[in-house]
């Protein structure tokens, strides 16, 4: 609940100019605690370190990318599993002036349970702890700009486009994301167009940054649908380079065309249906993304060069269909899916072999996930950031009481382009594609809305391993890392969830 505090200038005793257009301040703030869980799924943590699950040599000279044949997951119940309680802390205050202007400051401090201890048990040694509040948000927002319908803010802040689906504001649920830029929001007659410039990376250095643009258009004035239409561009400056020769090693790259490499270009457009037809209701979301992906293709150096002629070349969807029923616990039951096109091109080549890849080599870019808070999996992609796979999914919700919210899903996994492994080791041309199959999960949580502003939940994923995990696939990271257990024991991920906020 947000807690308005007037300020009074015959209260505060201020009488500067300043201060006269100053009308209100609200204060909050959100404490949210998440206790997580998970069983015969990690190797070592999350973000790991990952560990070799195919003799290198074997793959001598094949593009593989930057994380090689490592997997951070084993999805085997040998070693121990990996817990821990995560606590967000987040205060705000708006400040609200005259003429439609205002300001937003938001602190945040994120934080594990047992990382900031300050005493030490055996030895009496205390120390000062840690200090890891952040600025979160800090913008000035303008309304009625111009004297239009018109929103601008400037400043650090929280961007969320649609439902999420690519640009989010979260990067899981406990952990928020917040972008430095610009954004102008225009609403009139059912129709908003959100345009923004943010400045992901600044290297001092001229154009050499790494910057994300776009325009989004929504019109929601007719009866059962409502659509958008977005144009994304993020733009990376920083280009790469592989060598470093004299002129004549640089006259013999340039003959060779290798070691050329332009800013990186990833453009995304797309669209987004949605709406109700009475008890019905429908999500479909479309995206295809185009440009030059130079950045990435560098990063599949076999021996020598990477890949300067990389493109984005990809398309992605998700679409959900849905039913109400009029009854007790108003179940709504749905089916649905996603598909992000991936790319691999690791697979044996002769001329890698023969020439050492001096002639350069070919990546696999797969559709970039860009800033999502969609997960499909907790499992199989805790940060979102999976693609090159297909999903079909079918669940219910159901409320047995006005504070109570139970949600169960069930859903199918399967890679796009499989992974090529050799048959027999010492016989490297000889391969055969992995199972493209990476299995089952379930998913079950209930909620208890104590109030408007304290919730309590509990989530439990089950994952039935498929054989194309425990063989392995390139799916997370954006396409880029490998996923291969040692084994094929199905895995679990249980979370407890408290929030609350003022």
């Amino acid at each position: 609940m947000k807690k308005r505090l007037t300020l009074c200038l015959a209260l505060l005793g201020l009488t500067t100019g300043a201060m006269a257009e100053l009308q209100s301040v609200e204060v909050g703030g959100e404490v949210r605690i998440r206790g997580r869980f998970w069983n015969d799924n990690y190797s070592n943590a999350v973000g790991g370190p990952a560990t070799p699950r195919y003799t290198r040599s074997n793959f001598a000279a094949r593009p593989l990318g930057p994380f090689g044949l490592r997997s951070r997951f084993d999805f085997d119940d040998r070693g121990s599993d990996l817990a821990y309680v995560e606590h967000r802390t987040r205060l705000n205050v708006k400040a609200n002036f005259t003429d439609d202007v205002s300001t937003f400051v938001e602190f945040e401090s994120f934080d594990i349970w047992g990382s900031d201890f300050r005493s030490n048990y055996v030895s009496g040694l205390d120390t000062a702890g840690g200090s890891e509040v952040q600025l979160y948000q800090a913008y000035i927002e303008t309304r009625n700009t111009f004297g239009l319908p018109l929103r601008v803010r400037t400043g650090r802040q929280e961007i969320k486009l649609g439902k999420g689906w690519l640009v989010d504001d979260i990067t899981t649920a406990i952990i928020g994301r917040s972008f430095d830029g610009m954004r102008f929001t225009y609403t009139q007659s059912g129709m908003e167009l959100d345009g923004w410039w943010t400045k992901l990376s600044e290297t001092f250095s001229g154009d050499d940054d790494v910057d994300f643009y776009g325009l989004y258009g929504t019109y929601s004035a007719l009866e059962n649908v409502k659509f958008s239409l977005y144009w994304m561009l993020l733009r990376d400056g920083v280009t790469a380079t592989d060598t470093t020769l004299g002129p004549g090693g640089e006259w013999v790259e340039d003959l060779f065309g290798v070691d050329d490499y332009s800013p990186t270009t990833l453009h995304t457009i797309g669209t987004r249906i949605w709406g109700n037809i009475g008890a019905f209701d429908y999500d479909w979301e479309l995206a295809y993304q185009f440009g030059e992906a130079d950045n990435v293709g560098a990063l599949f150096v076999p021996v020598v060069y990477g890949d300067n002629e990389a493109d984005f070349d990809a398309l992605a969807t998700d679409l959900s269909l849905g039913y109400t029923f009029d009854m007790a616990w108003n179940p709504r039951v749905y089916v649905g899916g996603a598909f992000f096109e991936g790319e691999d091109n690791r697979d044996f080549r002769f001329g890698d072999r023969v020439l050492g890849g001096i002639r350069g080599t070919e990546s696999s870019v797969s559709f970039n996930r860009l800033f999502p808070g969609k997960p499909y999996s907790l499992i199989l992609g805790i940060n979102q950031e999976l693609s090159n796979f297909w999903q079909l999914r079918t669940g219910v919700n159901v409320k047995p009481t006005e504070k109570i919210s139970v949600a169960f899903k069930v859903a199918y996994f399967e890679i796009d382009e499989a992974f090529d492994t050799p048959v027999i080791p010492f016989l490297a041309p000889w391969t055969r594609e992995n199972d493209e199959a990476l299995g089952w999960t379930t998913f079950l949580m209930a909620k208890y809305q104590y109030s408007p502003d304290v919730s309590i939940a509990i989530l439990w994923e089950h994952l039935f391993t498929g054989d194309g995990l425990e063989q392995g696939n390139f799916f997370a990271r954006n396409g880029l890392e490998f996923v291969g257990g040692t084994d094929d024991e199905d895995a679990d991920y249980v979370h407890f969830d408290l929030q609350v906020k003022f």
